[in-house]
């Protein structure tokens, strides 16, 4: 059994300012993305999903899909503003889609076995999908409410360009997830690292604090759970322009219901992303470093 590699693509950047999943940085054209695919092969994935946008299929067929099908099984499926549950109405003035929760819930007909579900922007390290796939190893079906999360090091999470939001996570002494919760504006500064909370004086962060990028391990399970806490969250919300249904307000519940478990899998890596234009620079110069070390070929694929 080989695990499937579910990205989530369907955001368009407004912070960066454009489409950074597709953003050529590497010596070949290669994307950030495309590093994380490979990342992924080397730990013995066997399949990669993209979840996108409609207006975005095109370009994906011809940067993505055909190039790596050569190397890998590759599908993907859409997320769009529309796909909610018969008889809840959307506002016309809503601009988005319905969060995280909801793009991995599209893929619930294309996944029979474990999946890990990443950012398309964002660089995780190779161990990072090694420790998912030795997690897994000899999975079955019994342990269907086994889940895991990839933890990093907060001070090796952050921009040099701007705040950043992360899931500060708390474990027990087996390193299984307690809670994860959601801090934005969250920024280096010359007493430490801080959040700031609306109004609030901003509050310290230790720098070893343990925290989720969004690399997430799932069973199909998983999607019986999204499915009906999406129902319940959009009859709910559909009138918010701005609500989303996030993955760790779904895993928060399931863990306090003690419906599952979670595992947090450490480690080590620095994470780099496009989180700001200015990220850019610094992520070319980190890929290059990585060629001149033999951590990837100067072509990835080719």
């Amino acid at each position: 059994m080989k695990p499937v590699l579910l990205i989530l693509a369907a955001g368009v950047g407004s912070r960066y300012g454009g489409l950074k999943q597709m953003d050529q940085i590497g010596p070949c054209r290669e994307t950030l993305l495309d590093y994380s695919i490979y990342d992924a092969l080397q730990a013995g994935f066997g399949k990669v999903i993209f979840i996108i946008r409609e207006s975005l299929e095109s370009d994906f067929k011809e940067i993505f899909i055909n190039r790596l099908r050569d190397y890998v099984e590759v599908d993907y499926v859409f997320q769009e503003i529309w796909m909610v549950p018969e008889g809840v109405l959307v506002p016309d003035e809503r601009q988005k889609p319905w969060g995280t929760g909801h793009a991995v819930l599209m893929a619930q007909n294309l996944i029979h076995v474990p999946f890990a579900v990443i950012n398309s922007d964002d660089f995780y390290g190779r161990t990072a999908y090694k420790a998912f796939t030795g997690y897994y190893q000899g999975w079955s079906p019994e342990k269907g409410n086994d889940y895991c999360m990839v933890g990093y090091r907060l001070d090796k999470t952050l921009s040099e360009f701007g705040t950043v939001s992360r899931g500060i996570c708390k474990t027990g002494t087996d390193m299984h997830l307690v809670d994860v919760v959601e801090r934005t504006s969250i920024e280096r500064t010359t007493s430490g690292i801080v959040f700031t909370e609306g109004d609030q004086p901003p509050k310290f962060l230790q720098d070893d604090t343990i925290v989720s990028m969004n690399f997430w391990g799932f069973t199909p399970s998983v999607f019986g759970y999204l499915k009906t806490g999406f129902e319940t969250f959009i009859r709910i919300n559909h009138e918010n322009l701005k609500s989303e249904f996030y993955i760790p307000s779904l895993v928060n519940d399931l863990i306090k219901a003690g419906t599952v478990k979670v595992k947090v899998l450490s480690c080590d890596e620095k994470w780099f992303g496009m989180t700001y234009k200015e990220d850019r620079t610094f992520v070319v110069e980190r890929i290059r470093a990585l060629i001149r070390e033999g951590v990837y070929p100067q072509k990835l694929w080719g």
